[in-house]
């Protein structure tokens, strides 16, 4: 089955908005992920709101090429949380067309990040996107069992998420029937890279795996096959490999295309 493949943000960060998405028409993906709101303060982004003139540029380059915009990241949940912090990046979003925010929880009170997390997805109903929930094995939300109780637990909105990254299912007590256990109407996209799976990593380890030094599909020992094997056959696949070392030596635009090749045979079964 033909896959549709975006180039996500950790994939193309060295690029402007624009820049990421011409780089996604050349090499072949149909949509690209923006990072507009950093990870944490100070943290990497490609930078938009409040720049009118980039925004210009942007929707020209989704004109030119046909490039769509899939996710934007990114939206963390913590103790204190007022979901119209993020107003301009929804407004973005809308203007762009995107279809997902990725978002992380952070909070520890999983009651509280529960209702935090419908408020948030009753805030984005009107501007069209979903809010896809992050399971990330350093943060509140560990697994994708964590990330069903708060769905569920949310009131099942209709525009809630649950996000799949092979990354953190190869690195969490995730197994490939709880990611068949998700509905299917959560689940909007996934993402796909490789790495040593395992449970014995630090925090920090995680984290610089995660942020700095993925591996290409087929060059770690994370079951990537058998997860996209568990997914929807016809689910958009958001192809996420940072490698710094790896990207030193080569281009933006021949990084995305081994990427994409790299990332085919694991889905294209």
């Amino acid at each position: 089955m033909t896959r549709t493949y975006s180039l996500a943000y950790l994939s193309s960060h060295r690029c402007t908005p624009a820049e990421a998405i011409r780089v996604a028409a050349q090499t072949g993906y149909s949509f690209v992920g923006l990072r507009l709101w950093p990870n944490a303060a100070g943290a990497p982004q490609q930078h938009l709101l409040g720049q009118p003139a980039a925004l210009r540029e942007t929707l020209a380059a989704q004109a030119d090429t046909g490039v769509g915009v899939f996710d934007l990241e990114i939206i963390r949940i913590g103790e204190q949380f007022d979901p119209h912090t993020w107003d301009a990046l929804y407004d973005v979003g809308a203007a762009l067309k995107a279809k997902a925010i990725l978002v992380a929880g952070d909070d520890t009170h999983e009651a509280r990040l529960t209702e935090h997390y419908a408020r948030l997805c009753e805030v984005m109903k009107p501007f069209g996107m979903t809010a896809d929930l992050e399971f990330m094995p350093w943060t509140a939300v560990k697994d994708a069992n964590a990330a069903l109780r708060i769905v569920q637990g949310a009131g099942s909105p209709a525009n809630a998420g649950i996000l799949v990254d092979a990354l953190h299912v190869g690195r969490s007590r995730t197994t490939l029937e709880d990611i068949r256990a998700i509905p299917r109407e959560w689940l909007h996209y996934a993402q796909i890279c490789d790495a040593e799976a395992g449970l014995h990593f630090t925090t920090e380890q995680m984290v610089h795996t995660a942020r700095c030094e993925r591996l290409l599909p087929g060059d770690g020992t994370i079951d990537v096959q058998g997860i996209f094997k568990a997914l929807p056959a016809d689910l958009p696949v958001s192809v996420e490999v940072v490698n710094l070392g790896r990207e030193a030596h080569t281009s933006v635009q021949d990084w995305a295309a081994e990427c994409l090749a790299k990332s085919r045979p694991f889905v294209e079964v």
